[in-house]
């Protein structure tokens, strides 16, 4: 048998300490060696949870299974595992210390007999991997990292326009991945509002939100869809601080019947995240006689959001994140054309980018209004992922990238990462790809004039819709 005994001295409570390392799905944040790390087990984290985690050699890659067979919250965590090279029983104990939580990490190894020729070579390399694993576990508990920024390979990139936008598929996810920081930070007891989340990115972002713990308010336009969601959710996760509300926030009377419903609760709100949108072809009309793109895709945000910024202000630290697209790259900010009168004319995907162009200039200038009031606000594109808007909105675009769209929780990661990550919380008022600040215009042509930009936030704060 082979031993290994690491020690951390972490700054950092001990019940947020053991609830991160609690969770093998972690793993894949601080342990270098980790490739991917999922549960298999519905539910909480707890006694008899079980976790595949796959981990590169030298000369390949193992897949480990493990099972937790003790559990004592906030003292240790024992895990048994198996994998062709070996069994493993993982002992993780933890105490109080000046610092915050002390970690004692315990490995025993046991090999077959047909490994044993090679133990020696074997030990030699799991004891450097250890002792590295354990140092990217104490710098993920420290939670100290520096503000988001551009690597020069995407700066250079976003120069070239074409190599760019080609960062927009899984393989731009996959380089960006190679330089992401752990997110620690605890959610427990934050309260998060999502809207469209019941597929895609939504469900994606919820979905891990829940993992970690947050309190969950879902804004769904189908009850049915609202109930089971968050029966899934519950179910998968064991987090049941979740509820919905339902509300069709293409129609504003809707939002506007919403925010009341909130308001009254005076529950205050952390992150509010604005995902909720589709692609329309042809063009569609609201009961209130709006162009549907232009409802749903901005005017109903900024009147959500306008109208729960009191609940905002009561939070600690509140974040908004708007969900926008790369498509708005093509368009340029003009404010008559927004409504999309002419059916003549009108391009789903036109108006899509119209709207979230113009979004994201409520996103620059809300974090420069309310920087004094403490509010971070920050957009986000997901990149091209594989969600069933794409599939139902851009069958064809989707044929032809399918083999390099991103999955829909690698398209919601900087969702994730804006909500959570207290580093994220050091930047406002930017555009988010892969957790990294992209550049809000790529061609010199779409960018706004300051007359247009305040143009848009007077009509916005002044219009009204005509009664359903």
């Amino acid at each position: 048998m082979t031993e290994l005994l690491q020690n951390v001295d972490a700054a950092r409570p001990i019940g947020e300490a053991f609830v991160y390392v609690s969770d093998f799905t972690n793993t894949m944040e601080w342990d270098c060696t980790v490739i991917r790390a999922i549960k298999l087990t519905p539910g909480r984290v707890g006694l008899g949870t079980e976790f595949e985690v796959v981990c590169a050699l030298p000369l390949g890659r193992i897949i480990i299974t493990y099972k937790i067979t003790d559990f004592q919250v906030d003292k240790l965590i024992e895990l048994s595992g198996s994998s062709k090279l070996f069994d493993i029983i993982d002992t993780i104990s933890f105490s109080r210390s000046v610092r915050g939580t002390k970690i004692e990490y315990r490995a025993q190894f046991t090999f077959p007999s047909f490994v044993k020729p090679f133990q020696l070579i074997f030990e030699s390399s799991l004891h450097k991997m250890g002792k590295n694993s354990v140092s990217g576990l104490q710098l993920a508990l420290e939670d100290n990292f520096p503000p988001p920024t551009t690597s020069k390979m995407t700066r250079r990139a976003d120069q070239l326009v074409l190599p760019g936008i080609c960062m927009f598929s899984r393989l731009g996810y996959m380089l960006g991945r190679r330089n992401f920081s752990p997110i620690s930070a605890s959610v427990k007891g934050k309260h998060m509002v999502v809207t469209g989340a019941t597929a895609g990115l939504g469900f994606s972002t919820a979905q891990e939100l829940a993992r970690r713990g947050a309190q969950l308010t879902l804004v769904v336009r189908d009850e049915k869809k609202a109930q089971d969601t968050v029966a899934r959710l519950i179910h998968e996760t064991g987090n049941s601080d979740i509820q919905y509300e339902v509300a069709d926030l293409s129609l504003l009377w809707e939002v506007d019947a919403l925010i009341s419903r909130m308001l009254d609760s005076g529950r205050p709100v952390d992150a509010l995240v604005n995902n909720a949108g589709a692609l329309f072809n042809p063009r569609q009309e609201t009961s209130e006689g709006l162009e549907k793109s232009y409802a749903l895709l901005l005017l109903s945000p900024y009147r959500l959001t306008e109208g729960l910024k009191p609940l905002l202000l009561k939070a600690s630290a509140p974040r908004v994140i708007n969900v926008v697209s790369g498509g708005m790259y093509s368009q340029k900010l003009e404010v008559d054309a927004l409504s999309n009168t002419d059916a003549q004319s009108y391009s789903g995907s036109v108006a899509y980018a119209k709207e979230k162009r113009a979004l994201m200039v409520v996103t620059q200038e809300w974090a420069r209004n309310w920087a004094q009031e403490g509010i971070v606000v920050n957009a986000m594109h997901p990149g091209w992922a594989d969600t069933p808007g794409v599939q139902d909105a851009l069958p064809l675009f989707r044929k032809i990238t399918k083999s390099v769209l991103r999955s829909a929780s690698e398209g919601a990661d900087t969702i994730i990462w804006l909500a959570v990550a207290s580093e994220a919380a050091l930047s406002s008022g930017q555009l988010f790809l892969d957790r990294q600040v992209r550049p809000p215009h790529l061609l010199k042509k779409t960018r706004e004039t300051d007359s247009e930009r305040v143009k848009l936030m007077s009509f916005l704060s002044q219009f009204t819709a005509e009664p359903a």
